[in-house]
């Protein structure tokens, strides 16, 4: 699938959907499918009939002209563009629970005079309210998916990539505009409705593009890739609708919200669903929905995904949920739980030979507990601190490959900062300092540093929120605190890092924490460098001047509900080609291995610097990145074959033999 920027589209006006769901900072969802009031036009209606209440306030609209009136579908310049008045509309409440292997519906009201109807008061609900800066998508007919019919019911490595890292530029555009309060089920819902998922065939066994160890901030992030599709309940399986026969469990996920246990990483002790009733009083367990299909599939003996949810290191009021593999069902039986009813208890049991990843987890948890680099009983353990006291965080470095040798790459000087990486001097350079920010973080629109960078921070909670041209940071001549939001990459290291010896690629950098997409992981450091200055036999430089795989990593207007015309560049825009050697100086950015499928990309970053404007190349997560995962990054190729791909790109290679290993690779790099 090409993730190359395509050529901007038309917008058609957007309807918008009104959640009914909180927001999810504790990972709780209701009726997602279903949402219980939705925009619609007045030709529109619900169960043929139109339904008003209050016409809330109409969003203003600017029409786009068209640049092609055939090919947009739009009226003639004769025929005026007219916004059709919008209204609100009630949709039918709906559950999206199920029963047995079928999708079982609310009942309907029972008919007057009915025994129940006399003894029963069904409480009336509130209406929504309407929120003006909701920004949940309900379609855009000329949104390009870019994604195939085919791959959205079974998708790739490639897809699944690009679906979650789509998902989370439209959370992190929503966050920094504040919108409204359901950030994340917000984002979600807009995908969802236009299309942007895969893997919506419901399966047993592994899902397609997801790898074990694969980690997610958000229970939707797994709904959009097909590991587990139920919103938010804990046990996923096949229903009628999608060709079962029986209903067997595709995969569980474990919360908090039940006693589980979960500390054996080959077992997990699951509690079944259930146990409260529609009062909200605990009862029994009963043997249906889920805990009928955990039971069918201990019977059968299939294969079940097994997602366990963990305390976010980052913020112990969220979760991070970890892909674990692939269980069985062995055992299960009842007991009493601490409410004093019946629970159910299904044991099951991980297949051997997989990858580790709960595993991992633990292991990377138990070191940041410990804090200690200096840990000799630890298999591999070379020296407890690569930067000899220059960072605030000791860098150990372990060979596990061979735990006997004791050698490290110490022929370097270990160095936190550059001067600057650009060698051009901009004469009479006027200072943009900004001045009104004095003793307080910058964040007024009217700051002169964020309106270099277009009247919006750039960062939002210390995550990036789009790659840009440029970013401008505030530099030596600010009037902000050093802890300003804007000085985001000049604060040094803040990730636990380790250097590794990698079983191919020499020495690797690795974190022994998670690490969310756009966090700031650390900043290129080395010397500076003229082309005529660089050596042929140095594989430590960076150079903006090569060619990279081209890909979409910021979100795409038409998802949150702005113009398409509206999208932020993703090319870099450099005064002069950038030049580093950190042959005999750097930092951990020199240990970074080369990948035709990284994890991190690059950005740079303008600030002043003693009275120039001093550009640097700060590195950012492109992803969602597990603990004790590789750190790499795209180096580039120089070399034009000269000649150009289907789709008419020219072809580039590079002077040295890729061992990535990724699916995607292009053997070789510069």
């Amino acid at each position: 699938m090409d993730k190359s920027t395509p050529s901007p589209i038309e917008a058609t006006p957007f309807s918008y959907l009104s959640p009914s769901i909180a927001d999810d900072d504790n990972n709780q969802m209701e009726n997602i499918s279903s949402p219980t009031s939705q925009w619609f036009t007045p030709l529109q209606t619900v169960d043929n009939e139109t339904h008003y209440t209050t016409t809330p306030p109409v969003p203003l609209a600017s029409p786009l002209q068209p640049a092609n009136e055939e090919t947009n579908n739009t009226p003639t310049p004769s025929q005026p563009i007219m916004a059709i008045p919008l209204s609100f509309v009630l949709a039918p409440d709906e559950s999206n629970t199920v029963d047995g292997i079928g999708p079982s519906k609310r009942e309907r009201g029972r008919p007057n005079g009915s025994e129940n109807s006399k003894n029963e008061k069904t409480p009336m609900k509130k209406p929504k309210t309407y929120q003006p800066e909701d920004r949940t998508v309900i379609s855009c007919p000329s949104f390009d998916v870019m994604i195939t019919e085919e791959e959205k019911e079974n998708g790739n490595q490639e897809v699944v990539d690009s679906v979650l890292m789509r998902f989370d530029g439209v959370r992190r555009r929503l966050g920094q505009v504040n919108c409204a309060k359901a950030v994340l089920t917000t984002a979600f819902s807009s995908l969802n409705n236009l299309g942007v998922r895969t893997n919506k065939k419901k399966r047993i066994g592994p899902v397609p593009g997801v790898q074990v160890g694969d980690i997610f901030y958000f229970w939707g992030e797994m709904c959009l890739v097909g590991l587990h599709t139920q919103m938010p309940a804990g046990i996923d399986y096949l229903t009628a609708k999608d060709g079962a026969t029986e209903g067997l469990t595709t995969s569980v996920v474990t919360s908090g919200h039940y006693n589980d246990k979960t500390e054996d990483l080959q077992t997990l002790i699951y509690t079944g669903q259930g146990g409260t009733g529609r009062d909200g009083k605990p009862k029994h367990q009963e043997l249906e929905r889920g805990n009928l299909a955990l039971d069918a599939s201990k019977t059968k003996g299939n294969e079940v995904r097994v997602i366990r949810g963990v305390e976010d290191p980052g913020d112990n009021k969220k979760k991070i949920y970890i892909y674990d593999g692939l269980y069985v069902v062995s055992d299960y039986w009842k007991e009493k739980g601490t409410s004093g009813f019946d629970e159910f208890k299904f044991k099951l049991v991980r297949k051997q030979d997989q990858p580790s990843g709960y595993a991992t987890w633990k292991l990377a948890e138990e070191w940041r507990k410990s804090g200690s680099t200096d840990d000799e009983s630890r298999k591999g353990f070379v020296f407890e601190d690569l930067s000899l006291g220059e960072e605030t965080l000791p860098i150990p470095i372990v060979n596990e490959i061979d735990e006997y040798d004791k050698e490290w790459p110490h022929d370097f000087n270990y160095i936190t900062s550059s001067t600057g990486l650009s060698m051009l001097v901009v004469p009479n350079y006027q200072s943009t300092a900004c001045n009104n920010c004095e003793g307080q973080s910058c964040e007024d629109p009217t700051c002169s540093c964020i309106q270099r960078n277009g009247g919006e921070l750039p960062y939002d909670n210390r995550i990036l929120i789009c790659r840009k041209r440029m970013i401008y940071e505030c530099g030596d001549m600010c009037s902000c605190p050093p802890d300003c939001k804007n000085r985001l990459t000049q604060s040094g290291l803040k990730i636990r890092v380790e250097l590794f010896k990698t079983e191919r690629c020499g020495w690797g950098l690795r974190s022994w924490e998670p690490i969310r997409a756009g966090t700031f992981i650390c900043e290129l450091v080395g010397t500076a460098k003229r082309r005529d200055e660089i050596e042929e036999d140095d594989e430590y430089v960076f150079d903006t001047s090569r060619v990279c795989k081209n890909f979409r990593w910021n979100y795409e207007p038409e998802l949150v509900g702005e113009d398409c015309w509206d999208q932020v560049s993703e090319a870099y825009k450099l005064r002069s080609e950038i030049l580093v050697s950190a042959r005999g100086s750097g930092n951990v950015s020199r240990f970074m291995n080369h990948s035709c499928s990284p994890n991190v990309m690059w950005q740079p970053i303008e600030f002043e610097k003693a009275g120039q404007p001093s550009v640097h190349i700060a590195f950012f997560a492109k992803r969602h990145i597990p603990p004790l995962t590789e750190l790499r990054y795209d180096y580039g190729m120089s070399l034009d074959t000269r000649e150009f791909d289907e789709d008419g790109r020219r072809i580039f290679k590079g002077k040295r033999v890729c061992l990535c290993g990724s699916e995607k690779c292009r053997g070789s790099f510069d």
